[in-house]
């Protein structure tokens, strides 16, 4: 008995280490903030490939979506998300918005499904991306729908999180809110560093396949 509970006890503390060093891991994988943003290549919803590390010299606004989630719904059923990326995108920024939806899930689409919704919401992305694999948003750690990233012209990671400071999904709140993004893209345009370069995202969770 004695020896059945000393090898119980051995298992146990073995997979407590297994866990304790996949979550060790999982978090020295997340990007860090002024270091090397995770580059990536993804062939976008025209069928035209995207290479981040080609965009180094401009910034770069990583956006993860899910049209489907309330929190998504309240930025761009009241304009503000198209409102941003027009805004971001007519000062030369990139703008990527990310579909991680694994098949089957709140939020996936086909190609043609995506480019019916840019233009039924009148958005303003550069490129959409269908990440259904999960690869892109797990390297980046993505939790969040809407969940922020913004990349500096060196192509360093400047900025990750929310979208602004009122996590509610009331379309009402955004109204008076801070919005980190547009705050973090001017400050790099003019040179600055970011004030705010990290904070906790809010929104449906990101709909990985597991």
């Amino acid at each position: 008995m004695r020896q059945f509970l000393l090898t119980s006890l051995a298992v146990f503390a073995i997979a407590i280490t297994a866990i304790v060093s996949l979550s060790t891991a999982s978090k020295a994988a997340a990007p860090e903030i002024g270091k090397a943003a995770p580059d990536f290549t993804a062939t976008d919803i025209n069928g035209d490939t995207f290479k981040l590390s080609d965009h180094k010299g401009k910034i770069v606004v990583l956006e993860w979506s899910n049209h489907e989630c309330p929190f998504v719904v309240k930025h761009y059923g009241s304009g503000n998300m198209q409102k941003v990326q027009k805004e971001t995108t007519e000062k030369g920024v990139e703008w990527v918005t990310i579909v991680s939806s694994a098949d089957g899930r709140q939020g996936n689409t086909t190609a043609e499904e995506a480019a019916k919704i840019i233009e039924e919401q009148g958005a303003h992305p550069s490129v959409k991306i269908l990440d259904a694999s999960g690869e892109i948003g797990k390297m980046y750690d993505a939790k969040t729908t809407p969940h922020m990233f913004v990349i500096n012209t060196d192509g360093t990671l400047a900025y990750a999180g929310a979208i602004d400071n009122n996590p509610s999904p009331n379309p009402a709140t955004i109204e008076g809110a801070e919005n980190y993004v547009t705050a973090a893209v001017d400050e790099l345009i003019e040179g600055k560093d970011v004030t705010t370069s990290q904070t906790q995202p809010y929104g449906c969770s990101v709909k990985y396949a597991y």
